[in-house]
């Protein structure tokens, strides 16, 4: 399976290729994502940080699936755990795939509790939408109220993920960003890579769709 994915903001070469990088990792075999900056004339914020924020991206992102040449590809997967686009994909080309409507639908048929954290009160807020409207039923996402910069930053954004949830006992906690690498979890609930997870299952769906149960 290969899938083109455009970014929610405008990030530039570096990081860029820090994502790419984390597909490259993440993807088992028989998917490989391709990784496109949805750039600075695309209309898309260099940032989530307010709800029109998250409205413009989704615009952006939208945008760029439709005029995108779908040959060679068989989805198309925004890199955003918002799943930009996704109410909207009647007219794409190819299917619309959702990084937050994989792992969190998945993390809610498990029987145990699920939760979430985001970076900031827009992102939290787009995400308690998107798992209503899933049908994945968990308590309002906790803000972490946390800079753009430190999507970059694991060490800072895996300790201040660690004290929004040191009161919880198990569990699922979904990290509300896709590129950001999460820190394994020691006693207490499991924090959650979606961009890893979604990309697992569909791994699962391209071993079934080649015949292997």
């Amino acid at each position: 399976m290969r899938i083109l994915a455009y970014t929610p903001i405008a990030v530039g070469e570096q990081e860029l290729a820090r994502r790419q990088a984390r597909y490259a990792e993440h993807s088992p075999a028989g998917v490989e994502v391709e990784l496109r900056d949805i750039g600075p004339d695309s209309g898309a914020p260099s940032a989530l940080d307010t709800p029109e924020d998250v409205a413009a991206s989704e615009r952006a992102v939208l945008r760029a699936f439709t005029e995108a040449d779908p040959s060679g590809f068989d989805a198309f997967l925004p890199d955003c755990v918002l799943d930009p686009g996704i109410d909207d994909q009647e007219d794409l080309a190819r299917p619309l795939l959702g990084i937050g409507r994989l792992t969190g639908s998945f993390l809610a048929s498990q029987g145990t509790p699920l939760y979430s954290v985001a970076r900031n009160e827009a992102i939290a807020a787009e995400l308690d939408r998107r798992f209503a409207s899933y049908g994945v039923a968990a308590p309002a996402t906790r803000v972490l109220d946390l800079g753009f910069d430190v999507i970059a930053d694991d060490r800072v954004w895996n300790e201040t993920v660690s004290r929004s949830v040191a009161d919880l006992d198990e569990g699922f906690v979904f990290n509300a960003c896709s590129a950001v690498d999460v820190a394994a979890s020691g006693a207490g609930p499991v924090l959650v890579d979606p961009t890893a997870t979604a990309l697992r299952l569909l791994g699962l769906r391209a071993a079934l769709e080649g015949g292997v149960a």
